[in-house]
């Protein structure tokens, strides 16, 4: 209370005494009470909307109240008038749909910002059009540059891998790399693979495959670890470059209503590990100190690091700040499904000796899982494959059983194809399963292909049973792997009907409204630790929110909902 306030209090008080018969303690009582309600008055009071609140006990509400950032109250309109002050601001949302901030449990945020200015190759469904979208990319570049791309799946065109031969003809002066759109593949041309000496006597490394001709002769594609035979020689990414792309990608999730991500960094098989910690100093921690930050990051960290992340989060805390939080470690159990590198009981149907690979050797990663989880960390492991999950479950419930019980969210990655009474084991045992649902309509047609129909049909995307089985469902979009998009990531998860087809892929597994919006939100928020702070419309949190272009929430089911405006910590983002 400043001198003038208790001045002015003070001259109420001596007036009131004597035109009101009334004890100078009860007119203190009512001076105090109205000064803390001054001070409670509310910044913003947003009405007249449809809330989904996701909080159990207030589902849904038409008004909130928002003070520096936080949400003050939740209720009816009538119910938050004496949060008014001379300063608090109204916004009419005119019966629009409004929902907690949206999270993206599962993002590569900076090189998804970097894919958005190289050779755009997803959505190309004919391998003349994959060519020529390369061949303009390199008439754009100095001779002996390097031309870099990616997000392309050669199932769109039916199923036939690209070869270098098919860039050889215009690339004879500038090396190429072109990612598969999961990640775990690659194709170098000619010139690249005599750059990095990869030739008919390179073997294998551990973890990953150099696709060869039935001559021996290389072909272009790199899988899973074998593309550490290439990522050091392209040149690093700038400071600057990586600075921009952090900005491209961030308005990208505003647009999309995301104000969350979960961040996986550029850390992929195969990839150097000081990437992630480049990109904290460089990047983030450079986007916070002058105030650049317009989404939240929960940031994850390559495994064979975790000593590192304990010593940082000793000296700060989790929390850098309301915009940076340090979420844990990160490692590969096995590949992708479309790389047929995924680790499966059984072996591929199109390649009857190849169960898929190990990316990390099962030893080290049980050690490094153990170290990690015994000094309080939080563990991630990507396991797409019926084995590489059952092998990763296998490891958790040891783990927790030699160092202790204690509320450590295990989180598995994807989780895509799982053995028969596999989903009731992440119940059981309390682990997270972080899904992408559009995964699903790129994997629909190739996967009868890869599996056979009974294997695919049975243990793919098993969202529904996952739920059933009290798992924590946290939803996500893999981007770049696919678009960062949570309104078509519900709808999928809704309705999970691939791209051609007229019936779902699995009708049981599909997910209800409220489940779907549930594990974009709250249950995202606890699967990485912010459960406290984010995920739900609700007092205290901080005001992440965003309206849709809809008065009723069932049309979040049909995706023609769009997002109207992005709000973070009570400020409108977008547009």
């Amino acid at each position: 209370m400043n001198r003038f306030t208790f001045f002015s209090a003070t001259l109420v008080l001596a007036v009131a005494l004597l035109s009101l018969n009334i004890t100078p303690q009860e007119w203190l009582s009512l001076v105090l009470k109205r000064l803390s309600t001054k001070e409670l008055a509310a910044d913003l009071i947003v009405k007249n909307a449809v809330i989904f609140t996701s909080d159990a006990s207030m589902p849904v509400a038409d008004s909130m109240a928002i003070q520096n950032g936080r949400i003050l109250r939740v209720g009816n309109y009538s119910s938050l008038q004496d949060l008014v002050g001379g300063g608090t601001k109204e916004l009419n949302v005119e019966g629009k749909v409004l929902v907690p901030g949206f999270i993206d449990s599962h993002v590569h945020l900076i090189y998804g910002g970097l894919q958005m200015g190289r050779v755009e190759l997803r959505g190309v469904n004919q391998k003349e059009e994959f060519a020529r979208r390369v061949k303009e990319a390199v008439g754009n570049v100095k001779q002996g540059s390097w031309v870099l791309g990616g997000g392309w799946n050669n199932d769109m065109w039916g199923g036939e891998l690209p070869m270098a031969s098919w860039l050889d003809d215009f690339t004879a002066d500038n090396p190429v790399w072109l990612t598969r759109m999961d990640g775990h593949m690659g194709l170098a041309n000619s010139l690249a693979l005599k750059l990095t000496g990869i030739n008919n006597s390179s073997n294998d490394p551990n973890g990953g495959t150099i696709a060869k001709s039935t001559h021996g002769e290389p072909t272009g594609l790199l899988i899973d670890a074998a593309m550490k035979l290439v990522l050091p020689w392209i040149p690093e990414v700038s400071v600057d470059e990586r600075r921009e792309a952090f900005l491209r990608a961030s308005n990208l999730a505003l647009t999309r209503g995301v104000t969350t991500v979960v961040d996986f960094g550029r850390y992929f098989p195969g990839a150097s590990v000081k990437h992630s910690w480049e990109d904290l100093s460089d990047v983030y921690q450079w986007a916070d100190s002058s105030g650049k930050m317009i989404i939240r990051v929960c940031l994850f960290f390559p495994m064979e690091t975790w000593s590192q992340l304990l010593e940082l989060i000793k000296k700060t805390g989790r929390a850098l700040s309301d915009w940076i939080y340090l979420g844990g470690v990160k490692a590969f159990a096995d590949g992708s499904l479309g790389s047929n590198s995924a680790f499966f009981f059984e072996p591929y149907a199109d390649e009857p000796h190849n169960y898929g690979l190990q990316v990390t050797d099962p030893e080290s990663l049980f050690n490094m899982t153990t170290a990690s989880d015994k000094f309080g960390l939080q563990v991630a492991i990507h396991a797409i494959g019926d084995r590489a999950n059952g092998m990763v479950l296998d490891m958790y419930r040891s783990v927790a059983l030699t160092n202790g019980m204690r509320d450590r969210r295990f989180r598995i990655e994807h989780a895509q194809h799982l053995a028969p009474g596999m989903a009731a084991r992440f119940g059981e045992q309390g682990v997270v399963a972080s899904v992408q649902p559009d995964h699903l309509l790129d994997d629909a047609d190739s996967a009868a292909k890869k599996l056979g129909v009974d294997r695919a049909h049975q243990g793919s995307y098993l969202f529904h049973s996952l739920l059933a089985s009290n798992a924590r469902l946290a939803l996500g979009s893999d981007w770049p792997v696919a678009n960062i998009n949570p309104v078509r990531s519900i709808k999928t998860a809704i309705k999970r009907i691939p791209p051609g087809w007229k019936n779902a892929w699995m009708s049981s597994e599909c997910l209800s409204l409220n489940d779907a919006l549930i594990a974009h939100t709250i249950s995202a928020a606890y699967a990485c630790f912010l459960d406290n702070e984010l995920g739900s419309i609700s007092p205290g949190k901080l005001a992440d929110f965003v309206i849709l272009s809809t008065s009723t929430l069932d049309d979040l089911a049909e995706g023609s909902v769009t997002v109207e405006a992005t709000y973070v910590a009570g400020r409108q983002a977008y547009p």
